[in-house]
């Protein structure tokens, strides 16, 4: 069974950065869409970015141009670089793989 675990999250002050990773368990990273979701306190989880397994990329209009999506299918890893952190970026971020499976999130708090 395959299990994800993203870290990297924490506490900045707005404008600041954060580097998330999300690891994969599994010999086959490779072959599915990875993404990033985010939920915060009373909102529904939405999507913030995806990549495909030829590396294709999508992005929240939120977070167009601010924050890019990455992956490392040697390491089992996808990484969400976040610049210019807004306090709206404040949520519990998590990381699925394919459809259906979902790491534990890591909380992202943006404040002064």
């Amino acid at each position: 069974q395959v299990q994800l675990v993203e870290s990297g999250g924490g506490l900045v002050q707005p404008g600041g950065s954060l580097r998330l990773s999300c690891a994969a368990s599994g010999s086959f990273f490779r072959i599915y869409a990875m993404g990033w979701y985010r939920q915060a306190p009373g909102k529904q989880r939405e999507l913030v970015a995806s990549i495909t397994r030829s590396g294709s990329t999508n992005y929240a209009d939120s977070v167009q141009g601010r924050f890019t999506i990455s992956r490392d299918n040697a390491k089992n890893t996808v990484y969400l670089q976040m610049n210019s952190l807004k306090p709206e970026d404040t949520a519990v971020y998590y990381c699925l793989q394919g459809s259906n499976t979902w790491g534990q999130g890591t909380q992202v708090t943006i404040s002064s």
